[in-house]
């Protein structure tokens, strides 16, 4: 006995029903809710059955600010319906959590029934809940959801999440207690300098003509991510350049070696300056140390200019090959020219030539050419010229022999009626001679005069 009388009020509270003479209502809904600040009214369904003769019956109560059905709605001897009501929240009572409260049912007789009834009372914000799941450093996408807590059809739901690490914006429907999950695409460029941890994700939900604000949140994982790039270039001035940047979200150590020879080391220079310099035999060895937070990038250039010892190198291949060559040459023609002052106020060069045998030479031929706009003056200094063709305006001197060590000077002066502005520039001079036999040739240096020069010596 005892046992079916718990069975008895386990089926009471399950499906409760109330009854007078002639009514009996049963709960059919569960978990109702009423959302004050959106004016979302609570719904119960229920099932009335009347017991007695044809009746027209009134639902009411004094809990909520307005109720629905307004008006009687009419029963048939024994007949049951399933009644949808409706209870709006007020706006002079503040109510929160469960609440309980009775509505009324009355027939024509006037008399009425109590109906206890147990409601869930809250705030828009407390109807939804918005997370996401857990996400590492080189994610590419991270799924985000929002959740309807309670027992409502939501239509036409405008969502906006926002994060620091995405911004998503979606129309919805929730149906009761549904979960929508999203993929957001991320933008690693958005969150390279945060750090892991726990980050607030905020929603704007617009539902029922009102809007309400929600927090959830998100946890951005650990993860040591350090990427290492290299770039080299240029031969003489060769520059290479070593990136490392933390695309992690913690503190990570970066350790970068280098290693130069003794010789390489003296041409290199570097930025920024290394943290350890060590020596092990013909090898130097450079590193940086530093700890990079999340985003941050190091990047070290390395520079061996190899430019001046180039220079240097080449510098001592042309003195060796200069001083071979002129260890072979076995005459040396030297010429320079000078201003000198002419009485008629001419333009007037002296050109001197200084002729020197290194090694013994015999017949000797020196030839020498006038410049177009020069005429030769006919005064000569030094040796005097065995021919001089002015149609081809060539002077040439004959020596039968030569000494090693001998020298000859000549010169001659050139004149010009023609003043001469700028660099004046004189042909070579060539000698023809024989040794051991053999003829061979040798050719002055260039000498130039520059006109603006000799103007202001005699201003002097």
């Amino acid at each position: 006995m005892k046992r079916v009388f718990n069975l008895l009020i386990i089926l009471l509270l399950i499906f409760p029903i109330i009854s007078a003479t002639n009514i009996q209502v049963e709960k059919q809904s569960k978990d109702e809710v009423m959302i004050i600040d959106a004016n979302i009214p609570a719904i119960f369904k229920l099932k009335v059955t009347n017991l007695g003769t044809e009746d027209n019956l009134l639902f009411y109560n004094f809990f909520g600010s307005e109720s629905f059905p307004a008006e009687t709605i009419q029963f048939n001897q024994k007949e049951s319906k399933t009644i949808e009501v409706k209870i709006y929240p007020r706006q002079d009572i503040k109510y929160s959590g469960l609440v309980k409260f009775d509505m009324y049912i009355m027939g024509n007789n006037k008399e009425s029934i109590e109906v206890p009834l147990t409601v869930k009372v809250i705030e828009l914000k407390d109807a939804f809940e918005v997370g996401a799941e857990e996400f590492k450093p080189d994610s590419n996408k991270v799924s985000v959801y929002i959740k309807n807590k309670v027992n409502f059809d939501f239509e036409n739901i405008s969502i906006k999440l926002e994060s620091p690490f995405f911004k998503f914006q979606e129309e919805i429907y929730l149906a009761p207690y549904q979960k929508k999950v999203f993929e957001v695409t991320l933008n690693k460029d958005d969150f390279r300098d945060l750090v892991a941890g726990y980050y607030t994700l905020n929603a704007e939900i617009h539902a029922e003509e009102r809007k309400t604000k929600i927090e959830g949140v998100m946890r951005f994982s650990e993860k040591d991510i350090v990427v290492s790039s290299q770039n080299e270039y240029g031969i003489i001035i060769n520059t290479k350049t070593i990136t490392k940047m933390n695309e992690g979200n913690v503190v990570s150590p970066s350790s970068t070696i280098v290693k130069k020879n003794i010789i390489s080391r003296l041409f290199t220079t570097f930025s920024p300056e290394p943290d350890i310099v060590e020596r092990s035999g013909t090898k130097v060895y450079y590193t940086w140390e530093k700890e990079l937070r999340p985003g941050e990038e190091l990047k070290i250039v390395i520079k061996t200019n190899w430019l001046l010892p180039l220079l240097a190198i080449l510098l001592i291949v042309a003195i060796i090959l200069l001083t071979k060559q002129f260890s072979k040459t076995d005459l040396i023609l030297k010429k320079r020219v000078n201003f000198v002052k002419a009485k008629g106020g001419e333009f007037a060069l002296k050109v001197s030539l200084i002729v020197t045998a290194r090694n013994f030479i015999e017949r000797v031929n020196v030839i020498d050419r006038l410049p177009f706009v020069a005429k030769l003056h006919e005064r000569f200094g030094g040796e005097i010229p065995n021919k001089v063709d002015e149609k081809n305006r060539k002077l040439e001197w004959y020596f039968d022999k030569l000494e090693a060590g001998e020298s000859r000077v000549i010169s001659y002066i050139i004149y010009s009626k023609v003043g001469v502005l700028g660099k004046f520039v004189l042909p070579t001079t060539t000698a023809i001679y024989e040794k051991e036999g053999k003829v061979r040739e040798a050719e002055s240096n260039q000498a130039f005069f520059i006109a603006e020069q000799a103007k202001k010596q005699i201003e002097d």
